[in-house]
C-alpha cells in the first residue's frame, strides 16, 4: 500500500482526511504536526487523535527555525498585507517543506492536506510540496466537495472524533493569531471579547503607560530593555508586553488570492511592536530614496508570502536586497505603550544620518543664500502649467 504524508491538526478536516485516504485512496496514511508556535494543546491533540486512529505520527519542532529564517526576514521587509503583519502564510511554505522532508524520509509517494478550494492555504502548500518534491498532492476536501456539516456526518459515521465545539477556525503560531468564521462573517458584527487569547482590550489594558527599549543589530530585534534574547525568546516576550497594553488587534476585509473577500480578525502584538520599532530605526539610518523604495519591497514581499510563492525566485533576490540594506538598521527604539497606543518616543543609532548641527536653526556653517537659485526654480514645471491655463 502506497504511502500518503497527512498534514494533521487534529482538527475536524485533517481527522476526517486520515479516513478518507484510508477508505476512499487505498494509502497509508502518516501523519504530522509541525510545531511553529502553536498552544501546547494544538500540538498534544494530534498526538493523542493519530494514536486513537491507528496511524504513524510525527511531530517536529520547527519554531526557532520559524523565527530565524521566516519571521526575521519578513521583519526586515516590513512584510505587511492590506495592514496587518503576516502570521498564518508566513508559516506555511515552512510546514510543507518539512512535510515534504518526512515524505522523502518515509519513502511516500503522495502528501496531503485538509485545505477547502475556497481558502489561500491549498495554494501556499501546494506551490511548495511541487517546488520540492515530485509527490502527488491529494486534498479531499476540496477534490470530494465536501461541505462542513457532510464533513461532521463522515466523522459521525465512522466514529471519528470530533473537535471540541469552536465557535471560529482560529490558527495560531509564534507570529500571530488569527479568528475567522461563523458570527465573524458577519461584517457588521463587533468581535466579542471572548474571541481574543494574546491580546486584552483598551478598557482592561493597565492604567500606567510602559516604555521600553528594542535593540536591532542588522535589522532583527536581539534584545529588550538591554537584555539579549534568542529570536523565539524574544518574539515571545513582545507578544506578552504589547499584548497585556492592548497592541494588536486588527479586523479587516482581506482579499483571498481566489478573489473572494473575507472578514478577518488578528492578534499581531508582538509583530506590531517589532515592525513599529523596526520602521522607526530606518527612518533614522537609511536614505530618503533608500527608504521610498523599501516601501515597494515591502508591499511586493508581502504579496509573494500571502500568495504562497516562498519559492518564487525574486523574494530570494529581495532577501539579498535587503539584507544589504539592513546593515546599517543598528541601534535601539524606545517606545511607549499605554491601552491600545504605541508610540515612538526616540531612537539611536552608530548609522544615524541624522546630524543635529546642521538641522538647528543656529547652523552657520550650511550658508543659507546658496538655496535661492535652487528654490527660484523649484517646481518649475508646475509653474509652467499653470501659466499655459491661463491662457486658456
Amino acid at each position: 500500500m502506497e504511502k500518503v504524508v497527512l498534514a494533521f491538526s487534529g482538527g475536524l478536516d485533517t481527522s476526517v482526511c486520515v479516513k478518507l485516504l484510508q477508505d476512499k485512496y487505498q494509502k497509508e496514511v502518516i501523519t504530522v504536526c509541525v510545531d511553529v508556535g502553536q498552544p501546547e494543546d494544538e500540538i498534544s491533540r494530534p498526538e493523542r487523535l493519530a494514536r486513537d486512529m491507528g496511524v504513524k505520527h510525527y511531530t517536529i519542532d520547527a519554531k526557532d527555525e520559524f523565527a530565524r529564517n521566516f519571521i526575521f526576514p519578513a521583519v526586515k521587509a516590513n512584510a505587511i498585507y492590506e495592514g496587518y503583519p503576516l502570521s498564518t502564510a508566513l508559516a506555511r511554505p515552512l510546514i510543507a517543506m518539512k512535510i515534504v522532508e518526512l515524505a522523502k524520509k518515509e519513502g511516500a509517494v503522495s502528501i496531503s492536506h485538509g485545505c477547502t478550494g475556497k481558502g489561500n492555504d491549498q495554494f501556499r502548500f501546494e506551490s511548495t510540496i511541487r517546488s520540492g518534491s515530485s509527490c502527488d498532492v491529494i486534498a479531499p476536501i476540496r477534490d470530494l466537495n465536501l461541505t462542513r456539516t457532510e464533513e461532521v456526518d463522515y466523522a459521525k459515521e465512522h466514529g471519528i472524533p470530533l473537535p471540541s465545539d469552536k465557535l471560529y477556525s482560529i490558527d495560531e503560531n509564534l507570529w500571530g493569531r488569527s479568528i475567522e468564521g461563523d458570527i465573524l462573517e458577519d461584517p457588521m458584527v463587533e468581535t466579542p471579547e471572548e474571541a481574543f487569547r494574546w491580546t486584552r482590550s483598551t478598557e482592561d489594558a493597565p492604567e500606567d503607560a510602559q516604555i521600553l527599549e528594542i535593540s536591532f543589530a542588522e535589522g532583527v530585534p536581539v534584545a529588550i530593555d538591554g537584555q539579549k534574547m534568542a529570536p523565539v525568546e524574544i518574539i515571545e516576550a513582545c507578544n506578552q508586553v504589547a499584548g497585556l497594553h492592548a497592541i494588536g488587534r486588527v479586523d479587516i476585509m482581506e482579499d483571498r488570492i481566489i478573489g473572494l473577500k473575507s472578514r478577518e480578525n488578528y492578534e499581531t502584538p508582538g509583530a506590531v511592536l517589532i515592525i513599529t520599532t523596526h520602521k522607526a530605526l530606518e527612518q533614522l539610518t537609511l536614505t530618503r530614496e533608500e527608504l521610498k523604495f523599501s516601501e515597494i519591497v515591502s508591499q511586493t514581499y508581502a504579496e509573494l508570502i500571502y500568495n504562497g510563492l516562498w519559492h518564487e525566485p525574486l523574494r530570494e533576490d529581495l532577501d539579498q536586497f535587503l539584507d544589504s540594506m539592513q546593515r546599517r538598521v543598528t541601534g535601539v527604539v524606545k517606545v511607549k505603550l499605554h491601552k491600545g497606543n504605541l508610540r515612538v518616543l526616540g531612537r539611536k543609532s552608530p548609522y544615524s544620518l541624522y546630524n543635529e548641527k546642521a538641522v538647528s536653526f543656529e547652523d552657520k556653517d550650511m550658508d543659507q543664500r546658496e538655496i535661492a537659485g535652487m528654490v527660484k526654480n523649484y517646481a518649475l514645471q508646475a509653474a509652467c502649467y499653470q501659466e499655459v491655463c491661463k491662457r486658456e
